[in-house]
Parts: structure tokens; C-alpha cells; sequence
């Protein structure tokens, strides 16, 4: 890495160098400069660091602009819908909800025989929030013995007064799909409903959700172990101040997520997936997946900006030539329709060994310090990289060969990517529970949004005491 046309890397190089080989230098001073030496080096490996050549979020690349992504393409768009995009037009609907007809006063015309011919149409779609209260009166009959006999009330109207399940579904989408804070939900009811709500009546709407949800979680689990692709991801999160982890588990279809306070095999098997899963998980390389008896798939996309990194800071060449074919195989698969062919894969592992090789001259092993009799030998990241790629060819290269398997491991990120989210607004999780509660509700509105099913759609039915459709689906 050079930075003002100074080559940082080796010039941090050559101070171990003139360390290592000074004599007359106290063993205390020796330690401290290592120390420095270390600090030093740990600050510019993370002075490079930004989206591309890492795992940090756009949103913390310095001098971002919006749309830089594009840009950084080359591409210059025009604000709005690009083309070959569906759009969406403010079109008539067919049955409005009110018709107000407008007559003309016939004292402005003309005196003459004039004939009604029909309308000339305009519509204007507004909305109505108003607070609608329902009162069932239960009719109480006596016979002559003085024997009451009441009506039945609904079923779910237990209470003198009660709210309803389209305020409960309203309240719980504000609060686990929307992410907004229970004060602000309470001053939208107030102030556009006229209806008070305590932030204890909103926390007990979303423990009702996820009490109401306990079968649908086992019917997600179920599906998932069925699968034949599982996208795996996990993210930390803040419990009260306390870092716990958040997994999840998803496909095309189905999404679960699970809280727990570990990362790896123990939370792994709580959640109750992995171990009974017979497919193709594909995930970042994190360890304690691979102590599951499944196949596996890597992400390409933190390969890629894995081996910028390399490139930039190190001045790897072979990372440049990985990144370079690793994108090449990706375009060589979607034209060809899903798969490479057999013949052509082995050409693609041909060069990927080659551009391996070459990586091992280019970054060879680092020389074991002849002081050091124990522990193992410290490699760069870039070395790191290199043995990986070399020793995880099959799961790195998988999606070459099996249409079953994308090139990066997007959709588990897309999915968790909202925890992030809620994160940055409420800050934490006031207790685990609430954590739970949010993964239940959050799992199902996903996969409700997966089969087409509207989160408010879906919420409603729930209160209702029914789960969609597809639940039921083989």
C-alpha cells in the first residue's frame, strides 16, 4: 500500500528488518517498538478499507456521494425510472368508493332543448384515518321463571372493550415492519386516529404476534430443511448492551431468523436447521458452518472485495487476475443459461490453479522466526486469502456448475439486512424476549412478502386466527 507515493507496506517491512537485526537495543525498547510497529500497521490496513475491498456498508465510504455506485460504473442516468423498467401510472379505478355528480345550472345556458349524453369524468383517490368503534349488544331474553338467556358475542370479543385486530395489524406492521419507535406510533393514533395507546398495549400487540406465530415458525423450519438451497448469514446485535447474534436461514421461499447469545455451532443448533439439512448452504466462509454433513457454497462478492483489497493495499497481482476471472465465470454462466459446461469448467479450474500458483510465489509463506519455538506462523491477509481460495476450490467454484447456485450469497444478506437497520434507529433490544419477538415477526412478514402476500394483508389475517394461504401448500 503507497500513500504519497510512499510504499507503506515496505517500508514497515524494513523497520522489522533493522529491528530484528539491532543488537544494541534493550529488550524493553525492542518490545515497545514492535508494539508501535504492530499499531502502526493495524491503522493502515483499515486507511484503505471501504466497500469494495471489505465488509464495511457503503454508508460509511468517505466522501460519498448518492449514486456513486452507477458512477463509479461510468454510467450516467437520468433521475426516474430507467429503461426497460415495468413503472407504475395514478390510473381510474373502476369502482370509486363515493360518486358525486355535478349538474349544470341551466340558468347559465342558452335558452334551448338540451339532452342529457353522459358525464365527462375526473377521480380523486384520497384517504380516510378516522377511529371506527363497533358496539355488539347481545340480546338477553327471561323466561317466565326468571331464566336469562344471552346472545353469543364473536368469537374474540371478550372483554367490555377491546381493541380490534385491524388496530392490532396496523400496529404491529408500524412497529416490526416499518421499524418506527412505540412513542411514534403512539402520537400517529393520537393525533390522525384520536385514539390513545399506551407503549405497553403496543408491546403486548407484538407479544400476541409472536405467541400467534409459534406454529408458523415450525412449518418455516420444516421447509427449510427441505430446501434444496439454504442462504446462511449471521449479524451481531445489541441486547440492553450486550452483544448477541442474530442468525438466519432463508431461500427464495422462506426466511426464519433466531437470536441467541453465541455465533457458532451452539446457536447453529438451537435454531434446528442445519443439523437436519441435506443441501447446499451457502454462506461467508464463517468456520462452524462447515461442521454440518451438507454441501457448501461461498460468496463470491467477499472473495471479490477480498482480493481488491489485496490488490490495492498489497499490491497482489494474482488477486487482480482471481478477481478478474471469478467475473468472467459469472458472465460465462448467465450466458450460457444457468451452467457452464463440464469442458469449459475445466478449463476455468485450469486457470483458477494457475493464477493460484503464481499467487504462491508472489506471496509465499512468511519465514519462521527462529525465537518463536511455539504457536503457529503469522500470514498476511493476502496469504489468508490465497490458502483459502486454494483450499475451498470446490465450494468456491460450485455455482459454475449447478444452476441451483448464485454467484454471491446476496439473498441471506438481503434478508438480515433490515436488522441493521433497526439497529441504527431503536439502538437495542430492551431484553431477549423482545429480540425473539422481533425474529418471529420479521421471519414471517418475509416470507409472507416472498409468496406475494402484503405485510397488512398477512398481519390481519393472523389477528384473524388464520395463517396464508401457502402454509398449507405440500
Amino acid at each position: 500500500m503507497s500513500i504519497n507515493d510512499i510504499n507503506i507496506t515496505e517500508t514497515i517491512e524494513n523497520a522489522r528488518k533493522t529491528l530484528s537485526e539491532e543488537k544494541n537495543i534493550s529488550p524493553q525498547l525492542k518490545a515497545l517498538m514492535e508494539l508501535l510497529i504492530l499499531i502502526i500497521s493495524l491503522l493502515v490496513n483499515k486507511l484503505g478499507l471501504n466497500s469494495r475491498n471489505s465488509s464495511k456498508a457503503p454508508s460509511s465510504d468517505p466522501n460519498r456521494t448518492r449514486g456513486s455506485k452507477s458512477q463509479s460504473k461510468g454510467e450516467k442516468r437520468k433521475i426516474g425510472g430507467q429503461p426497460g423498467h415495468p413503472g407504475s401510472n395514478l390510473e381510474k379505478v373502476k369502482n370509486p368508493d363515493r360518486i358525486e355528480t355535478i349538474n349544470i345550472d341551466k340558468k347559465t345556458l342558452p335558452p334551448e332543448q338540451y339532452k342529457h349524453v353522459g358525464y365527462d369524468v375526473r377521480q380523486v383517490i384520497d384517504m380516510v384515518i378516522s377511529r371506527q368503534v363497533t358496539e355488539y349488544r347481545a340480546e338477553i331474553l327471561k323466561d317466565s321463571k326468571g331464566n336469562e338467556y344471552t346472545a353469543q358475542f364473536p368469537a374474540g370479543v371478550t372483554r367490555p372493550v377491546q381493541y380490534g385486530k385491524d388496530l392490532k395489524a396496523q400496529a404491529v406492521y408500524m412497529s416490526q415492519h416499518q421499524l418506527i419507535p412505540y412513542d411514534r406510533i403512539g402520537d400517529y393514533f393520537s393525533d390522525q386516529c384520536g385514539i390513545s395507546i399506551s407503549t405497553g398495549s403496543f408491546c403486548n400487540f407484538n407479544r400476541e404476534a409472536y405467541d400467534l406465530l409459534s406454529v408458523f415458525e415450525e412449518i418455516t423450519r420444516k421447509h427449510l430443511i427441505g430446501e434444496d438451497l439454504l442462504h446462511n448469514d449471521e449479524t451481531g446485535i445489541n441486547v440492553n448492551g450486550k452483544l448477541l447474534w442474530l442468525h438466519c436461514a432463508s431461500s427464495d421461499q422462506w426466511t426464519m431468523f433466531f437470536p441467541h447469545e453465541r455465533r457458532g455451532m451452539d446457536a447453529m443448533k438451537a435454531m434446528g436447521i442445519l443439523e437436519h439439512f441435506k443441501g447446499i448452504s451457502c454462506h461467508d466462509h464463517w468456520k462452524p458452518y462447515f461442521q454440518f454433513p451438507c454441501e457448501h457454497a461461498l460468496c463470491n462478492a467477499h472473495h471479490l472485495r477480498e482480493l481488491e483489497r489485496a490488490w490495492e493495499q498489497d499490491g497482489q497481482k494474482w488477486a487482480k487476475e482471481m478477481q478478474d476471472l471469478l467475473l468472467e465465470i459469472k458472465d460465462s454462466k448467465e450466458k450460457a443459461g444457468g451452467s457452464v459446461t463440464e469442458k469449459a469448467a475445466e478449463k476455468f479450474r485450469r486457470r483458477y490453479r494457475a493464477i493460484l500458483a503464481r499467487g504462491g510465489l508472489e506471496c509465499p509463506l512468511p519465514e519462521k522466526n527462529p525465537e518463536l519455538k511455539r504457536g503457529r506462523i503469522k500470514k498476511s491477509k493476502s496469504r489468508n486469502l490465497l490458502d483459502r481460495l486454494l483450499n475451498y476450490e470446490t465450494e468456491v467454484l460450485r455455482f459454475m456448475t449447478d444452476k441451483r447456485v448464485p454467484f454471491t450469497n446476496n439473498q441471506g444478506e438481503n434478508d438480515i439486512r433490515m436488522t441493521k437497520v433497526q439497529q441504527k434507529i431503536s439502538g437495542c433490544f430492551r431484553s431477549m424476549q423482545g429480540a425473539k419477538i422481533f425474529c418471529r415477526i420479521r421471519g414471517y412478514l418475509s416470507t409472507c412478502r416472498k409468496h406475494g402476500v402484503e405485510p397488512t394483508k398477512a398481519l390481519r389475517l393472523l389477528f384473524a386466527g388464520k395463517l396464508p394461504s401457502f402454509t398449507s401448500a405440500p
